[in-house]
């Protein structure tokens, strides 16, 4: 597979800056490990939450937040909790493993039968490639076929498509013609041309994401969910890779796409520098471990009972009611309702 990338001065820019980040990461990121600890939960559920919601799931985050406390249980009532559960997996089998993970087909075939773990739809073609047609269609108001949009790899031609990217994706990596963020977003938008599983694709691809930019050394991945960002650019997610993809049938033009997700990975770099200078900030103002705490909550939540507090927490109610007493007190909260109906807001 032969690539040739137009490097344009926004793609140098934002490589640039995104390297930038990466090595001041170890002392942009020396804060206490339970924050650390904090954000790679906050980021874990909107990455699963998000994820999943491009494909069509309407699960919330507060609902991703309730079903992965309970997740040991392993009863999952609805298709959108089969694949939050699955993704869930995935993502801790990542962050867990990621220098052990070598993506070669033996590997990538494992990563999807873990990402289909609970899906029993899913139970014949997990962990395997497709036998069926599934090229990208659309479809009217009423769910109808209308078109095909972009024509995917056939079934037969997959097994060897896939041979040959991921010798390109080990030949690059080894040779390091390439940078590596580049090498990512070109493996990518090649895997999600050729899509190669039944189902599942895209969930992978955001997956693999994150796994190839912990073992290019973007060690501060897990702490801000790309996929969060993602979401909130569906539409030009789709419009970059469709861009991209449909180019293949005569010159490959790759820098729709890869502006695309350069753009996203620069916005995760200002995302995770906000999240720990507003820590910083908190932390410099003097307030309990509790009251951190509570604070970092609201990066999930729009408000809060006491009772929702108390079991998120696990702190005593008594303290935590004067924690939170003291918080509105410094206008870091306010406050809707009164009595046991009361809720907690950020204060603007």
């Amino acid at each position: 597979m032969e690539v040739s990338v137009n490097i344009t001065a926004e793609i140098l820019q934002l490589i640039a800056s995104i390297d930038e980040f990466k090595g001041r990461w170890q002392a942009l990121g020396a804060i206490d490990r339970d924050r650390l600890t904090q954000l790679r939960r906050t980021a874990t559920i909107e990455s699963v939450g998000s994820s999943t919601r491009i494909e069509g799931s309407r699960m919330s985050d507060a609902q991703v937040e309730t079903l992965l406390a309970n997740i040991e249980i392993e009863k999952f009532s609805s298709r959108d909790e089969q694949e939050v559960a699955g993704y869930a997996r995935l993502m801790d089998l990542i962050f867990d493993s990621w220098e052990f993970l070598n993506v070669d087909e033996n590997h990538l075939l494992q990563l999807h039968s873990t990402l289909l773990h609970h899906s029993t739809k899913d139970e014949r073609h997990r962990g395997a490639y497709k036998t069926l047609d599934n090229h990208v269609a659309a479809f009217d108001e009423q769910g109808k076929q209308i078109g095909i949009v972009f024509e995917t790899s056939s079934p037969f031609d997959t097994p060897a498509h896939m041979k040959a990217l991921l010798e390109w994706e080990r030949d690059s990596r080894q040779s390091s013609e390439m940078h590596a963020l580049l090498r990512i977003g070109v493996f990518i938008v090649r895997f999600l041309a050729i899509h190669p599983f039944q189902d599942g694709n895209g969930r992978l691809s955001r997956a693999l994401t994150t796994l190839f930019l912990l073992q290019s050394g973007y060690e501060y991945v897990p702490f801000a969910s790309i996929e969060r960002i993602i979401e909130a650019n569906k539409d030009g997610y789709y419009r970059a890779l469709r861009a991209t993809q449909t180019s293949f049938n005569t010159t490959p033009d790759w820098n729709p796409w890869l502006v695309f997700f350069l753009r996203t990975l620069a916005r995760q770099c200002e995302v995770l520098a906000r999240k720990v200078e507003d820590h910083r900030v908190i932390q410099a103002s003097g307030l309990s471990p509790l009251a951190l705490e509570v604070l970092t909550l609201f990066e999930q939540h729009s408000s809060l009972s006491n009772r929702e507090m108390v079991a998120l927490t696990g702190s005593n109610r008594n303290t935590l009611k004067r924690t939170l007493s003291s918080l509105v007190e410094k206008r870091l909260l306010m406050t809707e309702g009164k009595g046991r109906s009361v809720r907690y807001m950020v204060a603007p």
